[in-house]
């Protein structure tokens, strides 16, 4: 079993790999793609910040992942069950990986999830699965983007019509931008005290609402004086009013990547555990197991090398190809997306932070895209209408005339297609994928151990 272990930490450290390269774009995409932090510097606040989420804040146990998703009978061996762990892991890297080279943002929870249900399937059929687990996984597909773009949404529609689209835009800032980065700190109270960290401390309900509350009013009234001083340095412009979430969103990416390292080293060496965790007590391992630090170490190493070797690609596509992106944006995203985590936890909704973000970034795009449809300028006024022409007429008089008012419709599609097909077509085969490469693996083990 000793074999089983060391490949299984080889797999572990490939995992890290690729999820540090897909999964941390989606906290400091859009920081970078506002451009409120250089790629250099996000990487290394990210590597930073996840690692000490995996380390200092990654739980002591971990439910293994099989719990949930598979139900294997007593009688089942305990090999087939660590070369189920091993197989569901390695598929999981390798589509994860496939993905990362393809530009697509995919959920490594899902990816994981595909792996064992396949694996699940191939060593034991269909009646291994728990099929009520898989059906909430599914209807995630569509809740988590959806509440991430449509709470992002609010977001910045709150901070236009509220503060951008004032005419004293200065005076507005003081009133709600402290508000703002108050919420911001309500809410981050919050969601590290339920989700980031659960080694060290598990509050009641009770508390952390009570954490919640003081943090917004803290973070309301300390930063209050701090805007009134800032204000008076700068113009009545949407660009200068702007750059007053530039620090809020650099603490909010931070505190993101701090809690993803906590939360998802799980993702990274879960199964790791479990195959120890079997190895050792020479039964299967579907409930809690123990989280080694030599475990943990390999998951937040492995993040932050994926993250430093692979994550720039991917982390420009989240923060600049989907949409425009600048502080307030991203700022929206990065709220929504703890928002969200809070309301499902609460709702016990299963969601994925990686679709979360994505659908923020598509909603905060989508109500850019609208407001300009309607007419409505970076300042919310009404656009002038064009002076028409002597002679109007609704064809082209040449073909750079059709390629020029081609080019002017486009320009009104804030939001590029090709990467909203690109990045659900992913989502949807995701699970599929992981499983087939998942069963086949098992079934090549299933042979060379045999052999």
């Amino acid at each position: 079993m000793s074999l089983f272990v060391i490949a299984g930490g080889v797999i572990a450290g490939y995992m890290a790999l690729n999820i540090g390269a897909n999964d941390v774009a989606n906290n400091m995409g859009p920081a970078v793609g506002s451009r409120a932090l250089p790629l250099g510097a996000a990487l290394v606040i990210a590597a930073i910040c996840e690692a000490a989420g995996a380390i200092l804040a990654g739980g002591d146990v971990v439910t293994t992942i099989s719990r949930n998703i598979i139900v294997p009978h007593t009688e089942f061996p305990v090999r087939d069950f660590v070369m189920l762990m091993m197989a569901s892991f390695l598929a999981a890297a390798i589509w994860i990986h496939l993905a990362t080279f393809l530009n697509a943002p995919v959920s490594t929870t899902h990816s994981i999830v595909g792996g064992v249900l396949g694996a699940g399937i191939a060593a034991a059929g269909l009646s291994i699965v728990n099929w009520t687990t898989m059906g909430a996984i599914a209807a995630s597909w569509v809740i988590s983007p959806v509440m991430g773009g449509v709470i992002a949404a609010a977001l910045l529609g709150f901070i236009k019509w509220r503060v951008l689209f004032r005419e004293d835009r200065l005076a507005a800032a003081q009133t709600w931008v402290p508000v703002m980065i108050g919420l911001m700190a309500g809410v981050f109270a919050m969601y590290l005290s339920l989700k980031g960290l659960s080694k060290v401390w598990k509050p009641s309900m009770e508390t952390v609402w009570l954490l919640g509350i003081g943090a917004f009013i803290l973070g309301t009234l300390g930063t209050r004086p701090l805007i009134r001083r800032r204000t008076p340095q700068l113009e009545n412009r949407r660009k200068h009013v702007a750059s007053l979430f530039t620090i809020p969103l650099i603490f909010a990416a931070a505190l993101l990547s701090f809690a993803h390292g906590a939360n998802d080293v799980a993702n990274a060496v879960g199964p790791l555990a479990a195959i120890v965790a079997a190895a050792e007590s020479n039964h299967a391992a579907t409930g809690n197991v123990a989280l080694p630090l030599w475990v943990l170490l390999i998951g937040a190493m492995g993040i932050s090398l994926g993250l430093a070797l692979f994550g720039p690609r991917l982390i420009r596509t989240v923060g600049a190809k989907i949409t425009k992106m600048d502080a307030p944006r991203a700022y929206c995203v990065a709220l929504a997306a703890a928002i969200t985590v809070l309301v499902a936890s609460a709702l016990g909704l299963p969601v994925s932070s990686t679709h979360i973000a994505i659908g923020g970034i598509f909603g905060v795009g989508f109500l850019r895209e609208m407001l300009a449809n309607l007419g409505l300028n970076a300042d919310g006024a009404k656009k002038a209408p064009k002076p028409k022409a002597s002679e109007p007429s609704s064809l082209s008089s040449t073909p750079e005339d059709a390629i020029r008012k081609q080019a002017k419709r486009e320009r009104r599609r804030l939001v590029r297609r090709r990467h909203v097909i690109t990045i659900a077509a992913a989502w949807v085969v995701t699970v599929p994928a992981a499983g087939l490469l998942a069963g086949l693996f098992y079934w090549l083990m299933k042979i060379v151990a045999g052999s």
